[in-house]
């Protein structure tokens, strides 16, 4: 007699983490972890500061399940001064356990099983099987492969009377993309058209270079009512271990949202909700600093790159570096991974993890550079003096 599956068909159709499961092996051997796009240094002190105080002030158990109101006018305030986005902090933001729960709470809110939702690609690893979890149909729209120019003639062929909802991340993740207003108008264009929602992953707002703009999506004609913006506090304060994001939709969505959120994880920690107030206060020169500060280890990062033979697109946002395996290689892109974490001791992830046709990504590579100084010029080290 045959025995059923303990598991479910959603659960076979994808793997687990690439990304964390490269760190796992990284630890393993001992390695430099470029993999784990998480900063390898401390937040800044009065963050930390407020996260001190708030756990002596008995701010220890449940706050409201969407959101501590104090954090919620926080939030609101931030969005209105750095996104131009102005939302009612009361109907329009969920705060939830990372901008991991924030998409799939969004998606389990507005997705019915059978809609498609465009992906764009390369995509961060997660958007896959969010959809698949939601009981969506991804529909994938690749980028250009030498300009990572999004374009608009193979987006517009993927949308149609089934499409629900399109998930655009910029920063982009993983290949440093920020996109421009003319790519963000053909998006809204389609969404007008199509009547569906657009699903922004705006993670690295905060982190761009040279004359790259991030624009919300939001904020063009006829979005605010047809966004989810999702945002967080991980990569601009470099608390990734705090879990900490919010969602930001018309009231009729987050309301959605906001019920998803309340049986997913019921809400984001107390006190740390109370510290994220400190850091959304911080001046301006915090940001200003913070993009110095990843401009110079990217400019650390890519130069050692290409002298490695690695062929790099130069980022224009994220901490993230997306380049070509260097010439000679004859494997895929998971066993160059695995060759160079265990033969030099860099970890990066394998580009395959970034892509639905596993083959198109065997050529490639990610790295971050969210390091500290000695650990990243230790890494450029290795990585340029890299022979196949």
């Amino acid at each position: 007699m045959s025995r059923r599956s303990p598991l479910s068909r959603k659960a076979g159709r994808f793997e687990e983490s690439v990304i964390r499961a490269m760190t796992r092996r990284c630890l393993e051997v001992g390695g430099i972890n470029l993999s784990q796009g998480f900063p390898g240094f401390d937040p800044d002190p009065r963050v930390v500061d407020a996260a001190v105080r708030a756990l002596r002030s008995g701010r220890n158990q449940y706050a409201n399940t969407w959101g501590a109101f104090e954090f919620l006018d926080a939030i609101a305030r931030k969005l209105r001064e750095r996104n131009k986005i102005d939302v009612d902090p009361r109907r329009s933001v969920t705060v939830t356990c990372g901008a991991t729960e924030a998409m799939i709470a969004t998606l389990l809110a507005t997705v019915d099983p059978g809609d498609e939702v465009v992906v764009i690609e390369p995509f961060y690893e997660n958007y896959g099987p969010d959809t698949i979890i939601s009981g969506a149909v991804p529909r994938f729209v690749s980028l250009d492969e030498e300009t990572l120019a999004l374009d608009p003639d193979r987006l517009r062929a993927a949308f149609n009377e089934r499409t629900r909802a399109v998930i655009l991340n910029t920063p982009h993740n993983p290949t440093g993309r920020v996109f421009r207003r003319d790519e963000l108008e053909a998006v809204a264009s389609l969404c007008r058209e199509h009547d569906c929602l657009a699903i922004t992953d705006e993670i690295y707002e905060e982190i761009t270079y040279d004359d790259a703009e991030h624009v919300s999506l939001a904020t063009l004609p006829g979005m605010a009512e047809r966004t989810v913006t999702i945002c967080g506090l991980s990569k601009t304060y470099s608390v990734t271990g705090w879990r900490l994001a919010y969602a930001v939709a018309a009231p009729e969505i987050t309301a959605g949202i906001r019920k998803m959120h309340d049986f997913l994880t019921v809400g984001a920690p107390h006190p740390l909700q109370i510290a994220g107030i400190e850091a959304l206060s911080l001046p301006e020169s915090y940001y200003e600093e913070l993009r110095a500060h990843y401009a110079r280890r990217r400019d650390i990062l890519v130069p050692a790159l290409e002298l490695g033979g690695f062929r790099p697109f130069r980022p224009e946002g994220s901490y993230f570096v997306f380049c070509r395996i260097p010439d000679g290689w004859e494997g895929d892109d998971v066993e160059f991974a695995m060759w160079l974490l265990e033969r030099h001791g860099v970890a990066g992830v394998p580009g395959s993890s970034f892509l639905h046709d596993k083959a198109r990504g065997r050529d490639r590579i990610r790295f971050h550079f969210a390091k500290d100084d000695e650990t990243l010029l230790r890494a450029a080290e290795i990585l340029a003096n890299v022979r196949i």
